[in-house]
């Protein structure tokens, strides 16, 4: 990674265009700001480039690095300030895109829109897979960081949400001065290990436990493998493909809503005994999201993480599982019927790289939690810090914890607790706290006002 930026090139003038340019590319010297951004962009290795004006002034650039697409948006009065953002996890076949606007379409919950207001030049990037992805998300995020590096920038920042807060502590820790700080909310923050081997689990003591019922999950259940594939025929249009997938997930998750639609019914009945068997064994709160979510990631996931990882990611060979909920007979029957799996030493070994926190971060982090997830425990954060902590690091860390909050999920209407609930006043705050903390040096106190 490089550290050394170009000049800052000021942007002035760009108000009067207001469609997009194509880039003039060689020796000639642009005559816009526009073409003068999407050239030199190109010269600095980005393919497919344009550059759109902005209404309030500023200038949009579009395009592709390494085959990526990315999308930077730079203030008219934009003096080197920069935020990049790391999306999280999609279900294998989503389309691999982003938003071609990070301002007004971003993702972060107003953060990017609030960091261009406040001057600062805002972007992120697609990464080269859909699933998992921190190799393949890091790796874009630094590119993109490089090119607006070069481009001006000077003072950088990172955030991410889910996965990408996860990519977000990878950054920091493989990149020490690449960036002045960081912002990770409901990530991954600390082991990938962890939260594979809860979501598996669930996915195991799911399958013996509902088997022969109505509730059992579609399709193999061999937990190595999809329950069903989400990835739409070859050729689908990004539109379509889209629609595909979520109706994968549909298919799987509305077993487990069932489930859970009946336990309501009977709290005491052997299906309210079910869920809480399986979100007990995942770590999870007795809940129609916290059971729903896990499940749904590791049925359609399964093939993409094996295939990242270069093997099989969780083994349970000798493992005895006891639920509370489950009566002694009950938690012997699941440990005789439960799939008992082996893991790949290299699938370990890589998810150790990709990602388990090592807690030496050079630069301010701030991390935003809710206290109950949904899909990325709590956990995570405790981890996290005891990492920082073992490394002597902990002065480089602020945690916010924020309460739970809850909403219908996307299928069967059922309210359950979300990931990633936070509102914009959360995000602004814990976003304010960290660059008071890098231009100020006063790290924040542990509360959001």
């Amino acid at each position: 990674m490089r550290a050394f930026p170009l000049p800052s090139l000021l942007i002035a003038g760009a108000v009067a265009l207001s469609t997009p340019i194509v880039p003039v590319v060689g020796r000639d010297v642009p005559a816009s700001s526009q073409q003068m951004l999407a050239a030199k962009a190109t010269r600095l290795g980005a393919t497919e480039v344009t550059a759109t004006a902005r209404a309030d002034g500023g200038v949009t650039i579009n395009g592709r690095l390494d085959g990526n697409q990315f999308a930077l948006a730079f203030p008219r009065e934009w003096t080197g300030d920069g935020l990049l953002y790391a999306h999280g996890y999609s279900a294998p076949g989503t389309p691999v895109a982003v938003s071609p606007d990070p301002v007004d379409k971003g993702p972060g919950t107003g953060a990017l829109g609030e960091a261009y207001a406040q001057g600062f030049a805002v972007g992120h990037s697609a990464y080269a897979k859909a699933g998992l992805g921190v190799e393949a998300g890091a790796k874009a995020t630094a590119r993109l960081r490089d090119l607006l590096a070069r481009m001006g920038g000077k003072r950088l920042y990172v955030m991410g949400d889910s996965m990408g807060g996860g990519i977000v502590v990878t950054l920091l820790e493989l990149y020490p001065r690449a960036f002045a700080g960081g912002f990770a909310r409901c990530g991954v923050v600390a082991n990938w290990q962890d939260l594979l081997r809860r979501l598996i689990d669930m996915r195991l003591a799911y399958n013996a436990l509902t088997k022969g019922t109505p509730y059992a999950l579609p399709g193999n259940q061999d937990v190595r493998h999809d329950a069903m594939s989400s990835r739409p025929p070859a050729g689908t249009p990004d539109t379509a493909a889209q629609a595909y997938v979520f109706g994968q997930i549909a298919k799987v998750g509305m077993p487990p809503l069932a489930l859970w639609t009946a336990a309501q019914k009977d709290p005491t009945g052997r299906e309210a005994r079910i869920v809480h068997a399986v979100t007990e064994i995942g770590g999870f709160d007795y809940d129609a999201a916290s059971l729903a979510y896990p499940l749904v990631t590791a049925a359609l996931g399964a093939d993409d993480m094996a295939t990242t990882a270069g093997g099989w990611v969780h083994g349970n060979i000798g493992k005895v599982y006891a639920a509370p909920s489950l009566t002694a007979e009950e938690n012997a029957a699941l440990n005789r019927d439960i799939q008992r799996v082996e893991a790949a030493p290299q699938a370990i070994a890589y998810l150790r790289k990709w990602r388990t926190a090592t807690g030496r971060i050079e630069v301010p982090l701030v991390t935003l939690h809710n206290r109950i997830d949904s899909l990325v425990p709590y956990a995570q954060e405790a981890q996290l810090a005891a990492a920082v902590a073992k490394a002597g690091r902990t002065a480089k860390l602020a945690q916010f914890t924020v309460p739970p909050t809850r909403a219908p999920l996307p299928i069967g209407g059922i309210e359950g607790y979300t990931h990633c609930g936070f509102d914009k006043g959360q995000t602004l705050a814990a976003w304010n706290a960290l660059r008071v903390w890098v231009e100020q040096g006063r790290k924040p106190d542990a509360e959001l006002r």
